[in-house]
């Protein structure tokens, strides 16, 4: 706009030399007048053309960058609670998790009618009036009334008497092992707090909690107010909480992950907290659940490269940043954490009131307290995605890609935007050289000006491909940065996103290579590759091969001596010596119970001599129940039932999956086990007629079954076997 007024200034010039020329003017000086004419015209006409190309372009390029970035959030942030969930559901579903919750619920069952004394009781109630309240109040900066967060349960008294009100902080309080009381629940707390203490540290959960069938909250990592509190009846029924250990609960299924948005939770403060809460249990039994409250650093990272902004390809003003249905913000903002100043000061000239700017600079983030008014949020809240230039919660004009989170159970929507002035930043420096160049060398403008448009829009071609690249998948994508300070900026930050972005497609590469090692420990290899295909329903026939179902005769009386511990431990001790030996004769582990152990022969692996293995292994195991039985003092033996013939396996439920075999050779060889009264171990014919004539065989008798009746034949263990 500036160059418009030099137009006319030029035009009695060629007056004046046409004058002249009338009164000599030299060929030679009206060629060189004229080329001078025409090439500041042609700058000028370049100019123009230049500057609004290279808006056009930089608008695209930028608007593509963001869109890219604002992608890039949406697919971390769904790949991270991706990540949570089945994590989640990978402790919850192991034995450590399922073991601590039974342990704790129990021994929370034997301090119900413990009673405090004096001391103790004041002890409690001057937390609650003289740390937890005040803190309270400082927090939600009015007075807060801690009569109705006093527990009135006596275990949940007891316990927060002595793992809560002790403690000025949480980081105190996760640091303890046992309280010293000498109670059944600081004995579990001793075994199993180190376990979740290092699940909490690790993946930076903010709490981790235990919740019994009842809704009591009968393990907290922290040893927050909520400790022994019940989430369903208790002072916190209404929280965020309460409702996702209903829904986790109420479906009924293991393996099911309820998540909730962030709300204020009075036991952390009142800062936001979301949950991940799923069900714990055993057998198809639910004995409560197991919550974990969503960690917001580990979302802040996400949204925040880290808090290398510009390394996340946002430049010097961009940021992104996540929003919820209530239009309040769900991640940091940037401004707030670089300039916390300058961010009061922006927000109240945006016209935000001065309590929330308040909140957000005493809890030094706006997750949950920053309400964000844009047309962008407006759009992507009503269901839509696309890009915008308008102004956004700051007052600040700024280019927006918005667009929806892909989570099922939170509404969020992800903003990606940068000020106008950084993304047309080149453009204006790009005006200047021009005007320079216009007054000292308008000969070789009038020469270079086209070279010089396509010199400047060549760099945002490569980035336009570059970032196309990006979007069909391809990592560690660089373009050339180029000549000029403007481009080479542009396409510095580009590639700086594009080596942060190939960085944490790798993290996330390993996360799921971790994934996969879990998987495998599950189900065999050829069932994980259909699983893999997305096949829904996978099962699979299976001929000719030896089935063994097998119990532990005499177990259930010796384990009456021992405790629940210890007779885990016997129990593990003996199952992973069962293994190993399948392991040595080549049969494969189906699955364990409490109340059989069964394995097969040619299931995956296909045997010619899969009857002689699996007498083999019967044999085996009632050896490894013999070395037991000496060495403990005890008499426990095997019962087994063999057979050979038809079966089909495969997985079992949808969201809890269970690898299972079952057919009729399954459904034989549990009945030749289950009604035989004694020990042994027990074969039908079809097997007997693989095994090796050394094996000496004694007739019991005959079953009927569906193919007709089979004889039965137990092996004769006194006279050896080798």
């Amino acid at each position: 706009m500036t160059l418009a007024p030099e137009e006319p200034g030029n035009d009695p010039a060629p007056g004046r030399h046409a004058r002249r020329r009338r009164t000599g003017l030299s060929i030679q000086s009206t060629v060189l007048l004229m080329l001078l004419g025409v090439s500041l015209a042609s700058n000028v006409l370049v100019g123009v053309i230049g500057y609004v190309n290279a808006t056009d372009s930089l608008r695209d390029a930028a608007f593509e960058r963001l869109v890219e970035v604002r992608d890039s959030r949406a697919r971390e942030i769904s790949r991270l609670f991706s990540t949570i969930e089945n994590t989640v559901v990978v402790h919850s579903r192991g034995q450590s998790v399922v073991d601590a919750t039974r342990a704790f619920t129990e021994a929370f069952d034997e301090l119900g009618d413990i009673e405090l004394t004096d001391e103790q009781t004041a002890l409690l109630e001057s937390y609650y009036s003289d740390v937890f309240g005040p803190r309270l109040s400082e927090a939600t900066g009015s007075v807060a009334s801690v009569e109705s967060f006093v527990p009135n349960a006596p275990a949940a008294r007891y316990l927060q008497v002595l793992y809560t009100a002790p403690h000025d902080s949480f980081d105190a309080a996760i640091a303890v092992d046992d309280a010293g009381d000498g109670s059944t629940w600081s004995a579990a707390h001793a075994q199993y707090h180190d376990y979740f203490r290092s699940m909490t540290q690790l993946l930076d959960y903010e709490d981790v909690l235990l919740l019994d069938a009842q809704g009591r909250v009968v393990y907290s990592a922290f040893k927050g107010v909520d400790l022994g509190t019940n989430v369903l009846s208790g002072p916190y029924r209404f929280s965020n909480l309460s409702a996702a250990y209903g829904a986790a609960m109420g479906s009924n299924l293991l393996g099911e992950v309820s998540f909730t948005d962030f709300e204020a939770y009075p036991p952390s403060l009142n800062l936001p907290a979301g949950w991940a809460v799923t069900p714990v249990g055993s057998g198809g039994e639910l004995i409560g659940a197991m919550a974990i409250e969503l960690p917001i650093e580990r979302l802040s990272n996400v949204m925040t490269a880290d808090g290398d902004w510009s390394q996340g390809g946002l430049g010097a003003t961009g940021e992104t940043y996540l929003v919820g249905i209530d239009a309040l913000m769900r991640s940091p903002s940037r401004l707030l954490q670089e300039e916390p100043q300058a961010f009061a000061t922006a927000a109240s000239d945006a016209g935000i009131a001065e309590e929330t700017i308040d909140l957000v600079l005493a809890r030094g983030t706006t997750l949950g307290v920053l309400p964000v008014r844009s047309n962008a949020v407006e759009s992507a809240l009503a269901g839509g995605e696309g890009t915008t230039i308008s102004a956004n919660y700051l007052g600040r004009e700024t280019l927006a890609a918005f667009g929806g989170v892909p989570l099922d159970d939170l509404d969020w929507v992800v903003i990606a935007e940068l000020d106008t002035s950084e993304a047309f930043a080149p453009v204006t420096e790009f005006t200047r050289n021009l005007i320079i160049s216009s007054a000292v060398l308008a000969l070789v403008v009038s020469v270079l000006s086209l070279l010089l448009a396509r010199v400047f829009v060549q760099p945002l071609r490569r980035l336009s491909a570059a970032a196309q690249r990006i979007a069909a998948g391809e990592t560690g994508v660089t373009v050339d940065a180029g000549s000029s300070d403007e481009m080479s900026s542009v396409s510095a930050a580009f590639n700086d996103m594009s080596r942060s972005l190939q960085v944490k497609a790798e993290l996330l590469d390993q996360q799921q290579a971790e994934s996969e090692r879990l998987l495998r420990a599950l189900m065999p290899e050829p069932v994980i590759r259909r699983y893999r295909e997305g096949v829904q329903t996978i099962a699979e026939d299976h001929r000719d091969i030896s089935v063994m179902y097998a119990d532990i005769v005499g177990f259930d009386d010796y384990s009456r001596s021992l405790d629940s511990e210890a007779t885990l431990e016997a129990l593990n001790e003996l199952v992973r010596q069962f293994d190993e030996a399948a392991t040595a004769i080549g049969v494969e582990h189906v699955r364990t119970a409490t109340k059989g152990y069964l394995a097969s022969c040619g299931l995956t692996v296909p045997r010619i001599d899969n009857a002689r293995r699996i007498v083999d292994f019967a044999i085996e195991l009632q050896r490894i129940l013999d070395r037991f039985s000496a060495q403990w003092g005890v008499s426990l033996h095997l019962r087994a039932g063999l057979d050979l013939g038809s079966a089909s396996s495969g997985l079992v439920g949808r969201a809890h999956m269970v690898y299972d075999l079952w057919g009729e050779a399954v459904n034989l060889a549990f009945r030749v086990q289950a009604e035989r009264g004694e020990s042994g171990i027990y074969l039908t014919e079809r097997v007997a007629s693989g095994v090796p004539p050394t094996v000496p065989l004694v007739d019991v008798g005959v079953v009927d079954t569906p193919s007709g009746p089979q004889r039965i034949l137990r092996i004769d263990l006194t006279h050896g076997h080798d």
